[in-house]
């Protein structure tokens, strides 16, 4: 179930970068340079606990359904209280695994880890289980360029 590998964030510099504040049309082209004015730092914007996130890198096909693909980076942050429906990292018998949080069988007794892909069967956790949530998706980062795909994977 090798689903994540792991890095820690460095969240001290700020980098701002300009921001398409106005937004970028799917459609009919505009001067992008006329929303310009704003800029976005990832640290300070897109980060809110900056000691309780981290980064990881999505291995396996199990959340595709949800737009996650194998090689996307992932923020999760720990600060984040897990909510039915969230998905999650999850430490199950000794292994991660990125998964959406189905809470709505408490009362019976257990949770499910449930996958974003028809190949893959949901995970019931019960209290005896070696089980904890690390943490909550926060943001998903694509690569859409091969060679920045290529980069990455190193």
């Amino acid at each position: 179930m090798k689903e994540l590998i792991i890095f820690s964030g460095e969240f001290s510099g700020g980098s701002p970068l300009p921001f398409a504040s106005g937004g970028v049309k799917a459609g009919f082209p505009s001067p992008a340079q006329d929303y310009m004015a704003e800029s976005l730092d990832f640290d300070k914007d897109l980060i809110e606990h900056p000691a309780a996130t981290f980064y990881a890198r999505v291995v396996g096909d199990s959340m595709i359904d949800a737009g996650i693909n194998e090689g996307d980076i992932v923020v999760i942050d720990k600060a984040l209280e897990p909510e039915h429906g969230d998905i999650v990292v999850a430490f199950i018998d000794g292994e991660f695994t990125l998964k959406f949080i189905d809470l709505s069988h408490k009362d019976e007794g257990y949770i499910e880890l449930r996958p974003a892909n028809k190949k893959y069967s949901p995970i019931r956790v019960y209290s005896t289980d070696n089980f904890k949530v690390w943490g909550v998706l926060a943001w998903s980062i694509k690569p859409r360029r091969a060679s920045l795909m290529n980069r990455l994977a190193k």
